[in-house]
């Protein structure tokens, strides 16, 4: 592998991570979205933010990860995307803005008619956002940016067939990946009713993501051919790979394995990004450059490699050690008068 594999293998293993860890984030507040009125989704709403609390933020470093090293590795596709699909992108940076005022202001209102409105601009938000990052997604993989600054259509490079197909792929993983997450959490919270609740609601999403998947199928092949190929071709044991853990979740959670469900569920949605990376190897922006093509210096790309390298000393056993923190079972209160005797 050339130092350019190199880089995009890296900057597709942090875009992979945020879309397992940020995009579960974005799904509790789909969820939060239909948790019902402040009384009746008053336990959900507790245990969301119980899981979301410590690393909402925290996920966002991905993102701020795959942005730098495609900006460092890859100048000509970053100029190309950011100018291209600047209107969906700024809805993303304006959603996760959103998401983020409303989910602390929500906690330090003190009326039910605040709560509501900042309650309702972190759901609202946290369906949107994923839904115009899969619209990007969308974009790029169907070649509508081209190696130009600016020089796609500022609508149709994002409002089109596999963009919108992109988009409800990325709210429904997201709403997925958080339900199959929640399971265990619940349980772990003693709560075994919203774990059977989450539950039931990751088998109908899961089972919902198969069949937007599959109707999928029709709309690359007529508006994304080339991806279509790379995908029956190049990318078709990774995407078989997805299918296969897909259905295992599917059968863990209907035998309650709550823990093994997350590694095969994340296992199914990360997986179905490494297809469209394979598929479209070795082109970094379709049709017309590849990965060699558009990477920076050798010089550039070394530097770049060797600073994320150094980096990640620091970043992943950090990240590693809030995550274990925040997973182990919560230690129960003993009662004053339990002490006293």
């Amino acid at each position: 592998m050339t130092l350019a594999d190199w880089s995009v293998a890296v900057l597709w293993v942090g875009l992979t991570l945020y879309v397992l860890l940020a995009g579960a984030d974005f799904g509790a507040g789909f969820w939060d979205l239909f948790a019902g009125g402040p009384e009746r989704g008053r336990d959900q709403r507790e245990l969301l933010e119980h899981a979301i609390g410590p690393v909402w933020e925290a996920n966002h470093v991905w993102l701020i990860f795959v942005l730098v090293t495609l900006w460092s590795a890859f100048p000509p596709a970053f100029a190309a995307v950011m100018s291209t699909l600047y209107i969906p992108l700024t809805l993303v940076a304006l959603g996760i803005i959103i998401r983020g005022a409303a989910f602390a202001f929500r906690k330090a209102s003190d009326t039910l008619a605040l709560q509501r409105l900042f309650g309702a601009a972190f759901a609202v938000s946290s369906v949107l956002t994923p839904f115009f990052l899969g619209t990007v997604a969308g974009g790029i993989a169907s070649g509508r940016v081209p190696i130009v600054i600016a020089g796609g259509d500022l609508l149709t490079s994002w409002l089109n067939p596999t963009s919108v197909l992109g988009g409800v792929l990325a709210v429904g993983a997201a709403a997925y990946l958080a339900a199959t997450y929640l399971c265990a959490d619940a349980r772990r919270a003693g709560n075994p009713r919203l774990a059977e609740a989450f539950r039931r609601r990751a088998l109908v999403t899961g089972l919902a993501l198969g069949v937007i998947a599959a109707a999928g199928i029709p709309v690359l092949a007529t508006d994304a051919p080339r991806l279509f190929d790379g995908l029956t071709h190049r990318g078709l044991p990774v995407i078989v790979v997805s299918a296969l853990s897909g259905a295992v979740s599917l059968v863990l959670l209907l035998r309650r394995r709550y823990l093994a469900v997350r590694i095969t569920a994340a296992l199914a949605v990360g997986t179905l990004l490494w297809g469209w990376a394979a598929g479209q190897y070795p082109y970094l922006l379709e049709p017309d450059v590849t990965i060699a093509e558009g990477a920076a210096t050798p010089a550039v790309l070394s530097a770049t490699l060797t600073v994320l390298g150094i980096g990640a000393l620091v970043l992943v056993p950090s990240l590693w050690w809030l995550f274990s923190l925040f997973q182990r079972p919560a230690e129960r209160s003993v009662p004053e008068w339990r002490r006293a005797s």
